[in-house]
């Protein structure tokens, strides 16, 4: 009974009948619990989440690991059975630390897609209730409506006006009508008009119907058992971080290799040359960059989510940080979304207080009756509750209206049309109700509301209409036409002929957070652009209250410009410089995208109607609105806000810069940190000096001062300052010229300083090789942890920084000094080590050497910048 068989071809009642489900009361939790035994969850196919087994394997499949284990390989051979193994502890730690990094970004993304699920209306035990997609048993009644994503196979019970886009299925995007009656059992499956099918969407109207399978069941799970397994996208802050490993792996490689043959031709020991060659490579290759980043960026994704941001993608942080211009809608999103209706006004006096009841009461029917859906209970659109409200305020209730006039139909509203229309049963005739944009209801409306009789529209009182209706809107007041028309059929055109019965106007005042957040992001070089479906007036009005620049009055355009093919130069340049657009349908809001887009522009853009998708998906990050979005929207786009609001926007802007500024941070300071220690090295070993460094201390030294501190980095809450810097450029590489530039100044400084105390030691009498070597190891090891204090922005105070006020860095530094400490003074570490306790000469030329590259990095800072 789980496969999509021949249900299209039995009568609704056989279906429920069959899945033994009553559609007002629908399941039972029982029968819920049952039917999930049987049937399983509604998913194609889990998330295939890598096992333990399989993410330890991982840590040994790279460069790292095989140099290691070659190492320890070497040292056996030549039977030096303590340090292979040491080389295996160096091992089993970067081993741990991989897997533990690995698997918590893992866990931390399967938590965020389970936040993301999609939710569907299902009824159990008599009442409404919104569950996971994933939750749905066969046999539920499901309630869909326009927007909503189907989530299983249904067979439809009832509908009104219901459209469905099946492209996901036939590849065609017109929409499907659809009805409830039976079909002939050989309908094929593209014309199974009473059936809908997982994965496809609601353009118009709603329905109840029945779940007749689910996951691998459904239609769209056989399609998908035929296909492969899709590979998971690379994002591409990921593939530069494992191109620029790779890239270093094989520079070192070679390095490696010259760096052991000059020392075989200076003299030095076989083992001692190749065990070198390896710790070099090791310490050179920052391969652990993928793993912290991918940590950083889940992180990151976390810290947007407390934020009323819900990232759906990696690659949508790091885009955020280069955003330079938002597209925004108005309605929830700049304002509160909380509508209420101020004044009707009307035709026969204009809308003074002497106004006939006989009118008003006409026009809070259509407020009360004209709604998306039979049930003002479950009205979703703030507008909608408005007028509902505004009618049972005057003591007029759709309830008791119904038992007189009952519904027939609904015509959803049209983003085209602009307009929306109920019928109702009115004794023998059909009564029209009707709402919508002005203009749009005034250029079909032949009749207006009169005392007794409707006279006559004419051309000259629309005018003055629209211009009254232009007069309201300048005061950031959304205006509503409402009209109506009485026919004997259903079947007459719905928008002709209309009679006009006034306006009402309802006020949606700004969020109380729009203004600061709109002036943030200028400040942060983010050009703010307002697109919307309401009139020019209203939008501009709204618009200037926020602060969006270019705003003022006669500014605006009508999404018709952009409707045109073939623009000129000028109307282009014309159409970039406009800051607010009206009356935009989705074809218009996608030529507008394209244009910013083709002039190099990198845009977010918010969106949350069905109609939306498109260009959710065409902008380089989509941003659905969480509170009243569609579950198409939320699909479409890359980012989900969970209040609707702008500033929420904003937020994660300046998150996805800090996000991305961390991962350049902690990059640049394991590459300068991994250069010094190879430059150490280099520079004796061309000197003819003995080894400064022995080939465990610098596995230790690599395995103590890379990974805690870089992580530190990675976590860390960014610059107070980062939104007063313009956004990075979209082909803007991680690590650029001026970057570059400080890592090899950084290694320079540190490799001269160690090279300097281990040189001053050597000499010194008091210093054996072992002494001399501890001088140099802990020179750099304290050195390479004092130097993350340099990754603060040039901009940031010395003392009260992104970096000092960091609680992971401090709580790094006093791992790494732990495990130092433990090196020098555990005898049986220090002896494997070579590190012997120095004294306190030693340890002040330590503490000098160690000291030179932060006081040098930070007289540094405080040089001019071009950039930082």
């Amino acid at each position: 009974m789980q496969k999509s068989g021949s249900y299209h071809a039995q009568t609704a009642d056989a279906v429920t009948c069959l899945f033994k489900v009553t559609t007002a009361t629908g399941l039972s939790a029982e029968d819920v619990e049952q039917r999930r035994a049987q049937y399983g969850p509604n998913r194609l196919g889990r998330h295939k989440q890598k096992s333990a087994l399989a993410i330890l394997a991982d840590q040994f499949r790279n460069i790292l690991a095989a140099l290691l284990i070659g190492a320890a390989a070497i040292s056996f051979a030549f039977q030096d059975t303590a340090e292979g193994l040491a080389i295996l502890v160096v091992i089993a730690l970067n081993t741990t630390i991989g897997y533990w990094a690995e698997s918590k970004a893992i866990r931390s993304m399967a938590a965020l897609r389970k936040m993301g699920r999609a939710h569907t209306q299902v009824r159990r035990e008599g009442k409404s209730v919104a569950i996971p997609g994933e939750d749905i048993v066969p046999g539920d009644i499901i309630l869909l409506e326009a927007g909503d994503i189907v989530t299983a196979d249904i067979r439809i019970i009832e509908c009104h006006s219901l459209q469905i886009n099946e492209s996901l299925l036939t590849g065609e995007a017109i929409p499907v009508n659809k009805k409830a009656a039976p079909l002939p059992v050989e309908t094929n499956l593209y014309e199974r008009h009473n059936m809908l099918f997982k994965g496809t969407s609601i353009t118009r109207g709603s329905c109840t119907g029945v779940c007749v399978a689910t996951g691998r069941a459904t239609e769209l799970g056989q399609i998908a058992d035929l296909a492969q397994e899709a590979t998971a996208a690379t994002s591409p802050l990921e593939y530069r971080l494992q191109k620029l490993s790779a890239q270093l792996a094989y520079a070192v490689l070679v390095l490696m290799t010259l760096l052991t043959l000059i020392g075989l031709g200076t003299g030095r020991e076989l083992l001692v040359m190749i065990k070198t060659g390896i710790a070099l490579a090791v310490a050179a290759i920052p391969e652990g960059l993928p793993i912290v980043a991918t940590m950083a960026l889940a992180r990151g994704m976390w810290r947007l989510a407390r934020n009323n941001a819900l990232i759906e993608q990696l690659s949508a942080v790091e885009t955020l940080g280069a955003v330079n211009i938002i597209f925004t809608d108005k309605t929830g999103t700049l304002t509160k979304n909380k509508m209420k209706v101020i004044d009707f006004i009307l035709p026969s006096d204009g809308g003074s207080p002497a106004a006939p009841v006989s009118a008003k009461q006409r026009a809070l029917r259509v407020c009360a009756l004209c709604t998306s859906g039979p049930d003002p209970r479950r009205l979703t659109d703030p507008m909608e509750k408005a007028l509902v409200e505004a009618a049972e305020q005057a003591g007029v209730f759709a309830k008791q209206l119904l038992n007189a006039l009952p519904r027939v139909r609904e015509i959803s509203f049209d983003p085209d049309v602009r307009m929306m229309a109920t019928l109702h049963q009115q004794e023998k005739k059909v009564l029209y109700l009707v709402k919508g944009a002005p203009e749009a209801i005034l250029a079909k409306a032949t009749k207006i509301a009169g005392d007794g009789h409707d006279p006559p529209l004419t051309a000259k009182e629309k005018a003055q209409w629209l211009s009254r209706t232009e007069n309201l809107a300048q005061h950031g007041l959304r205006i509503l036409a409402l009209a109506e028309k009485t026919t004997a059929k259903t079947d007459t055109p719905v928008f002709e002929d209309l009679t006009f019965l006034g306006l009402l106007s309802l006020e949606d005042p700004p969020r109380k957070d729009a203004a600061a957040a709109v002036k943030a992001a200028q400040e942060a070089g983010i050009r703010v652009i307002m697109v919307t479906g309401d009139n020019m007036v209203t939008g501009s009005a709204i618009a200037r209250a926020v602060g969006i620049e270019g705003a003022g009055p006669g500014a605006a355009q009508e999404g018709t410009a952009l409707a045109k093919g073939n623009l000129t130069p000028s109307a282009q340049a014309q159409l970039l410089k406009t800051s607010v657009f009206a009356r935009m349908s989705p074809s218009e809001k996608l030529n507008l995208i394209d244009l910013h887009q083709k002039n190099g522009a990198v845009v977010a853009m918010t969106g949350d109607g069905v109609n939306d998708a498109p260009a959710l998906k065409k902008a380089d990050v989509g941003i659905a609105m969480g509170l009243r979005g569609t579950e198409v929207a939320k699909q479409a786009a890359e980012m989900i806000l969970k209040d609707d609001a702008f500033a929420s926007i904003v937020i994660a802007i300046q998150q996805g810069r800090v996000i991305y500024a961390n991962i350049r941070k902690f990059v640049i300071y394991l590459l300068s940190c991994n250069l010094s220690e190879v430059l150490v090295v280099t520079t004796c070993l061309l000197a003819g000096f003995p080894l400064p460094l022995l080939p465990l201390q610098i596995l230790f030294l690599n395995l103590v001062t890379d990974v805690f501190p870089a992580l530190a980095l990675g976590f860390g809450q960014g610059d107070a300052e980062i939104l007063k810097r313009p956004p990075r450029a979209r082909s803007a590489a991680l690590i650029e010229p001026r970057h570059w530039q400080a890592i090899i100044a950084y290694a320079i400084i540190m490799t001269l300083s160690v090279v300097g105390a281990f040189l001053w030691a050597h000499r010194h009498p008091d210093y054996s090789a072992d002494g001399a070597n501890s001088i140099a190891f802990l020179s750099l090891a304290l050195g390479q942890l004092w130097h993350v204090f340099n990754m603060r922005s040039r901009r940031a105070a010395l003392l009260k920084n992104q970096v000092m006020q960091n609680p992971y860095v401090w709580g790094a530094i006093g791992i790494c000094l732990s495990l130092l400490a433990a090196a020098l003074y555990w005898p049986l570490l220090a002896t494997v080590l070579h590190l012997e306790i120095p004294d306190q000469k030693g340890w002040l030329v330590i503490v000098f050497a160690s000291l030179i590259p932060l006081l040098l990095g930070q007289i540094f800072k405080f040089t001019p910048p071009s950039r930082s």
